[in-house]
C-alpha cells in the first residue's frame, strides 16, 4: 500500500489494458528531460530524478527497480525489489539478468528516447519489444483515490494564489514580474514547483493561447490573462482567469459572459458514458452561434494528472473515447481576437457517477481591478 492505495493494482491494470501477450514491461529513463512519468506512476515515488533508472513491471503487480547508487535511498521508499548499480558494467549485468529470459517485453514508445530504444534492440536482439504506450494512457486516465487527493491539493494551492493576484497588479507592472510573483506564491503555499511555464499576458498578448510572458507593461483597460498550475507530489493543477485592469468595455464584458456561459455548458454536459467530442461540440457550437464564430481555436479541455496534458485524450472534435468516472479534465473555453485580446476561463473537474465535481473554486465572474 502507498498512501492507502495498492500500487499493485496500477501495474495490473496496465497489463489488463495491454492487447499483446508480454512477459514484462520495461520503463527506461534517459537523462533529464527524458524522464518517463510512468516511472513515478507505478512506484508512487514523488522525489528524486532517477536518470538512467529502469522499472520492470510484472503481470502480478511486482516491480523491480534498477537505480544508480545516487537514488538508492529514495528508491527504498517504493514497494519494489531494488537493485542498484555503481557503474555501467553493473547496470548492464543487472538488466541482462532481469529481462534476457523474456521473448516479448513491453515498452512505452512515447516515453523512451530514440537512442535508448535502439540500444536495447542492439543489446537484446532475441527480444521482441512491443509498444504498450496506449496501455499506460488508458490506465492513467482513471485516477485512484491517492491521485485525486494529490490533484485536489494542487488545485487548492492554485486557488490560494489566484485569490492574491488582484492585490499584486499595478499600473506599469511587466508581464514577467507578475509571472514571478505567481510562481513564488505557489511554492510559498506548498507547491513543489510550477506545473508548467506560467502564462501572464496583458492586452493583445492575451489573444495568444500559449503566450507565456514578456516585458509588456500593464495599462488601464488591458485584459490580464493568468494561466498557471501547481505541482504537488508530482500531480498538477491548471487554472486560468482573465481580469480587466480598470473598467471593462462593453465588448470585454460580452466576451467574458459568452466564455463563462460556454464553460457552464461544458460543466453541465460532461458525464460518464458520453463521448469526449460531444462535450466539445456543444461548447464550440454555442460560441460559434455568437459574434465570435471561429474564435474558439482549441479543444474544450485535456486530461490532467502526472502530466499537465496527461495523454492524448482531449475534449476535442475528433476524440471518440468514452468518458468514465474518476477521470480528471480541464474545462477551458476561450475567445481570441488577434490584435485585441482574449479571454479564457479554465477549471479542473473530476468526473463522478452523476456529473462532475469542480476542483478549482476561484470566482469566475469578470473582475475589474
Amino acid at each position: 500500500m502507498f498512501g492507502g492505495v495498492s500500487l499493485d493494482n496500477r501495474v495490473q491494470n496496465i497489463f489488463i489494458n495491454t492487447k499483446e501477450q508480454i512477459g514484462c514491461i520495461l520503463i527506461k529513463n534517459s537523462d533529464e528531460p527524458f524522464i518517463d512519468n510512468n516511472f513515478f506512476y507505478v512506484t508512487g515515488l514523488n522525489k528524486g530524478l532517477f536518470e538512467g533508472s529502469v522499472a520492470i513491471l510484472y503481470p502480478d503487480g511486482h516491480i523491480k527497480l534498477i537505480v544508480s547508487e545516487l537514488e538508492f535511498e529514495i528508491a527504498k521508499k517504493a514497494k519494489a525489489e531494488i537493485k542498484f548499480y555503481k557503474n555501467k558494467k553493473e547496470y548492464k549485468e543487472i538488466l541482462n539478468s532481469s529481462i534476457s529470459s523474456f521473448k516479448t517485453v513491453g515498452l512505452n514508445f512515447k516515453g523512451i528516447s530514440h537512442k535508448d530504444f535502439y540500444k536495447l534492440k542492439d543489446e537484446f536482439q532475441k527480444i521482441n519489444f512491443l509498444d504498450v504506450s496506449e496501455s499506460f494512457q488508458k490506465s492513467r486516465l482513471i485516477k485512484d483515490e491517492l491521485e485525486i487527493k494529490l490533484i485536489k491539493e494542487a488545485c487548492r494551492i492554485s486557488d490560494k494564489v489566484m485569490k492574491k493576484i488582484p492585490e499584486i497588479l499595478k499600473i506599469g507592472m511587466k508581464e514577467y514580474e507578475l509571472a514571478a510573483e505567481i510562481d513564488y506564491l505557489m511554492q510559498k503555499n506548498g507547491a513543489d514547483r510550477t506545473a508548467f511555464e506560467t502564462i501572464s499576458s496583458f492586452g493583445k498578448n492575451s489573444s495568444e493561447p500559449h503566450y507565456s510572458h514578456g516585458n509588456n507593461k500593464l495599462k488601464k483597460g488591458d485584459f490580464v490573462l493568468c494561466d498557471f498550475g501547481a505541482c504537488f507530489k508530482k500531480y498538477n493543477s491548471d487554472i486560468t482567469r482573465t481580469f480587466v485592469f480598470g473598467k471593462a468595455s462593453s465588448k470585454q464584458k460580452e466576451m467574458h459572459k459568452i466564455v463563462l456561459e460556454a464553460q457552464k455548458i461544458g460543466f453541465e454536459t460532461i458525464k460518464p458514458g458520453l463521448k469526449a467530442c460531444d462535450v466539445h461540440k456543444k461548447v464550440g457550437s454555442f460560441i460559434d452561434n455568437t459574434n465570435y464564430k471561429g474564435r474558439f481555436i482549441h479543444s474544450t479541455g485535456h486530461p490532467l494528472g502526472l502530466s499537465v496534458h496527461d495523454g492524448e485524450a482531449r475534449l476535442g472534435t475528433d476524440c471518440e473515447f468514452e468518458l468514465k468516472e474518476n477521470m480528471v479534465f480541464t474545462i477551458e473555453p476561450g475567445i481570441y481576437l488577434p490584435g485585441y485580446g482574449g479571454i479564457r476561463i479554465e477549471d479542473d473537474i473530476l468526473i463522478k457517477k452523476e456529473g462532475i465535481e469542480v476542483l478549482t473554486e476561484s470566482p469566475r465572474g469578470l473582475l475589474e481591478i
